[in-house]
């Protein structure tokens, strides 16, 4: 925790429970650190009445604790939002409040700093945000390629890498994994027929592949054993004799994807993980099996991908000629003869 060496004491003590107790990752940590220590930077500009017009980055927290966070009421916790969505910059938008999703993932963070101070430590005895709603986030369905896309994709994998990259693909369509679990991904993790993934709060699970990720996983394993990295355990390594970088397999994934004449605009390694799933659901493969697949905690994260075969399926009931029939003017149902 030398890192949060600005933190007051009672969001460095949050901070370690969930790094040590809940086991989340070093991001997930980062993050909590960064949103939590803006809503207290701007609880301290209300509450000290200085002028809105202060640069937060300027503001110390390093003397808040219980009784500062005591007073801190509903009504602060709702200007602190509509800051958030009016007067916080952003680099996208700088004459805008940032989106409604950064502000949900903010909202999200204190909660969890209110719960842990309430329920977990019962240091305080009323939470604020209990019942506080989050805003509203607008659920587009995620892109994904097709089957023809898909193999388009694999096809156009040529040059230095070939070995390397087509594996990485074929991990991505086959397996569904995140880009941060193929680059954690070591050679003691892939076994004959699945590997071991570290997912999101360091939860390990077993992702089994077919036996043509495994031809691609064994056509590359004699170029990675010719390799010498900075990091051995690595499965895939970079030109620069390091572990692969998730910016690198970014990069790549890109270069594909546009070597097989799609739009690098469109995809990327996520929607990858967007078609694994997707053709997963196609071919009849259960939605929670699809979710223990992908790591997924809560399983109406994977339900958005029914959502997809829905639009599917009404598409193609709405193309069956059959669908358009009209019954003819003036007959009676029983004399009908369609």
């Amino acid at each position: 925790m030398q890192q949060y060496s600005d933190c007051p004491q009672v969001l460095r003590e949050f901070l370690s429970y969930h790094e040590t107790i809940k086991g989340q990752s070093a991001r997930t940590i980062s993050e909590y650190y960064l949103d939590l220590r803006l809503f207290l930077r701007f609880m301290k500009l209300v509450k000290n009445e200085m002028p809105y017009t202060t640069d937060l980055n300027s503001i110390s927290i390093k003397d808040v604790d219980l009784e500062f966070i005591k007073t801190i009421t509903i009504t602060d916790i709702y200007d602190f939002l509509s800051y958030l969505a009016n007067d916080r910059k952003s680099d996208e938008y700088a004459d805008a409040g940032i989106g409604a999703a950064a502000r949900f993932r903010k909202l999200s963070a204190i909660k969890s700093f209110y719960k842990y101070l309430t329920v977990r430590t019962k240091l305080l005895t009323v939470n604020p945000v209990k019942d506080m709603e989050y805003p509203k986030l607008q659920k587009a369905l995620p892109r994904y390629l097709t089957l023809e896309e898909s193999k388009q994709l694999l096809l156009s994998v040529h040059g230095p890498n070939a070995a390397r990259d087509y594996a990485i693909l074929m991990l991505f369509l086959n397996c569904g994994i995140r880009r941060s679990e193929l680059v954690g991904l070591n050679l003691t993790d892939v076994y004959e027929d699945r590997i071991r993934v570290l997912g999101k709060g360091n939860k390990e699970r077993f992702v089994y592949f077919g036996s043509a990720c495994k031809a691609a996983i064994d056509a590359y394993l004699p170029e990675r054993k010719k390799q010498v990295l900075s990091d051995d355990r690595a499965l895939f390594g970079s030109r620069d004799s390091n572990r692969i970088s998730v910016t690198a397999v970014h990069r790549l994934v890109k270069k594909h994807i546009l070597a097989a004449g799609l739009d690098p605009e469109r995809f990327s390694a996520h929607k990858l993980r967007h078609t694994a799933a997707t053709l997963m659901l196609k071919n009849g493969v259960d939605i929670r099996t699809v979710q223990e697949v992908l790591g997924h905690e809560h399983l109406n994260t994977t339900e958005i991908y029914t959502h997809i075969e829905s639009t599917e399926l009404k598409i193609a009931a709405e193309a069956n000629p059959l669908s358009r029939l009209t019954k003819p003017e003036g007959s009676d149902e029983e004399n009908a003869d369609f």
